[in-house]
């Protein structure tokens, strides 16, 4: 059974002058020549994604799309028209979005946060930028601690609610931006709090000392990039830090609080030093 909208792992079936044939239990889905890997034979197994062409005839490929069914990503519009606009999500034909599922028409070379679904009246796929109807709270599939996947919704006065997993909606305070975001980007986090009414609150990055050890290596990857030595230390300010080392001062004081204590660097009066081994 075949996935559309999504990736596959198929067997190449046949070749023809057109490309490959992957096998999807009848008759193939042909994966066009442009992109099939150079030395790849019948029976090679694939890892293609599955999408509609112009004709709506499902076709293969292994360009990587910006987002599969399901998911929610930031797309710039490449054309506008009368039933709706055209996406650029990464693949030889653009995605749909029916003037009924934006919010606000859309302009050409705009960038917007949309949905991929499936289109239930035609059955290919589409965006939509309404997407309060697939958010809910209300049952949870993560709890405290655990790795999640967050994008950028919407700012509020507390810092800018998030959607996680592409399912739940979150909240990441003013207080845990360490850079600048914009609405739609997208980055690894993690759960923080879970509070009453299933409200939650999120970081970005890894929870504890599983962040301050990934950042450790950063730390003397710098060092070593720059004779040994780095010009800044706990009396830094949070910006100058973040500018540099791109995180939070409270995970960098921790960090280097590590690695003097593992003995591997020295604090000086202008920054941090690379102790020789």
């Amino acid at each position: 059974m075949v996935k559309m909208g999504e990736y596959n792992v198929m067997k190449v079936l046949k070749e023809r002058p057109m490309g490959f044939f992957m096998d999807d239990g009848g008759e193939g889905i042909l994966l066009p020549k442009r992109f099939v890997p150079q030395g790849t034979k019948i029976g090679d197994k694939l890892k293609v994604f599955l999408y509609f062409d112009g004709e709506d005839r499902p076709i293969a490929t292994t360009q990587k799309p910006y987002g599969v069914l399901g998911d929610i990503v930031k797309l710039k519009v490449v054309s506008v028209t009368n039933q709706g606009a055209f996406l650029d999500w990464g693949l030889m034909k653009d995605l749909f979005i029916p003037k009924s599922k934006m919010k606000n028409f859309m302009v050409k070379n705009g960038e917007y946060l949309v949905k991929i679904v499936m289109d239930e009246k035609t059955g290919r796929l589409a965006a939509t930028e309404k997407l309060e109807s697939f958010l809910s709270n209300e049952i949870l599939t993560v709890k405290e601690k655990d790795m999640v996947d967050l994008v950028v919704y919407r700012q509020t006065d507390i810092g800018y609610e998030v959607i996680i997993n592409n399912i739940h909606k979150g909240i990441l305070h003013n207080n845990e931006i360490y850079r600048n975001i914009s609405i739609g980007d997208r980055f690894p986090g993690f759960i923080k709090n879970i509070l009453p009414e299933n409200k939650i609150d999120v970081a970005a990055g890894k929870p504890g000392y599983e962040r301050v050890e990934d950042e450790i290596e950063k730390i003397v990857r710098l060092l070593k990039e720059n004779d040994g030595y780095l010009p800044y230390h706990d009396k830094s300010s949070p910006e100058d830090i973040y500018s540099f080392f791109g995180m939070s001062k409270k995970t960098f004081k921790m960090a280097i609080g590590n690695l003097y204590k593992q003995h591997k660097i020295s604090f000086t009066k202008t920054g941090i030093q690379l102790n020789e081994k």
